[in-house]
């Protein structure tokens, strides 16, 4: 039962698929959880809560997607709920194993100016493989708390719960992350900032995130600029124009370009917080897989 003086917090809970997520939203919501769908998608919707030292946290499990670039009805409903309806927090559960895979989407997270939280999940993996990460270093890199998990175990669950009451509206000033472009990005991309201050839609989104979206041709922000209709075609015609810029000095398009600039920043941040052994050990799932993928053995196994 929820107690009526308590504070709300909403968050929401992104991730990909197979980080743990599920395991989670489980681990907190326990048997207070409601399964439904999205309005007008047929996107199942999940949300909870728990009651936590006087806060009642309402969990809301975004569908598990690589990024939010609002190719398919499961990045629309994530990237909406974040932007639109603005979460207190979103938690971001990442595979530990598989940073590098994890940290696409949490970047453009981060570049979307949400409150955010990084669960760490399945360290025993990492541990079990001989890696280590320096979560201090991860977490001062990218500007977001980090919690280590494990939460097949249940642990770290109450440590993720004190940093979501901890980063509560009010308790502490939020960092905007910016990730460098390059040059030549960055001067187009602050030219439709520009013209961008022009559309009321600027003073709902932040205008750099939109920049970076008209830039990766998005369908999605574009229909919205044509519905707000001030401005448009001076906003469409900028893109164009810098799109067709970038093009002609990179050889490639534009969507490409982020891609790489933010794969970059991920390359980079991983020297700086990964650490791997001398000699890469092996997993019992590794083990399996060699002789189920083995070109002799694979097929009388199956």
């Amino acid at each position: 039962m929820i107690k009526e003086d308590s504070k709300k917090i909403t968050i929401a809970l992104a991730g990909n698929p197979n980080s743990g997520k599920t395991t989670i939203f489980n681990n907190i919501t326990g048997s207070h959880q409601h399964v439904g769908n999205w309005p007008g998608v047929t996107v199942e919707k999940k949300d909870g809560f728990r009651d936590h030292h006087g806060y009642n946290i309402k969990v809301v499990d975004l569908p598990g997607v690589y990024s939010l670039t609002a190719y398919s009805p499961d990045e629309v409903v994530s990237r909406n709920f974040i932007v639109d309806d603005k979460p207190d927090v979103v938690v971001n559960t990442i595979d530990a194993s598989n940073l590098e895979r994890n940290l696409y989407l949490t970047v453009q997270i981060l570049e979307m100016g949400a409150p955010l939280i990084i669960a760490l999940n399945m360290m025993d993996m990492v541990e079990a493989t001989g890696h280590h990460i320096n979560v201090q270093a991860l977490s001062e890199e990218i500007g977001a708390r980090v919690v280590p998990m494990t939460a097949s175990h249940n642990k770290g669950t109450d440590d993720l719960l004190k940093e979501i009451i901890d980063i509560y509206p009010g308790k502490q000033q939020h960092t905007l992350f910016k990730l460098n472009y390059g040059h030549e990005a960055e001067t187009e991309i602050a030219k439709l900032e520009k013209v961008i201050e022009n559309s009321p839609i600027s003073q709902k989104y932040i205008p750099r995130w939109l920049a970076v979206k008209l830039l990766e041709q998005d369908e999605d922000i574009i229909k919205k600029f044509k519905k707000a209709g001030t401005a448009y075609d001076d906003i469409i015609k900028a893109k164009e124009d810098s799109i067709a810029h970038l093009q002609s000095i990179y050889s490639d398009d534009a969507e490409s370009i982020i891609a790489d600039a933010r794969y970059g920043f991920i390359s980079g941040l991983l020297k700086d917080v990964l650490k791997k052994p001398p000699v890469e050990r092996l997993t019992i799932s590794d083990n399996i897989d060699k002789v189920l993928v083995n070109r002799w053995l694979g097929m009388p196994v199956l």
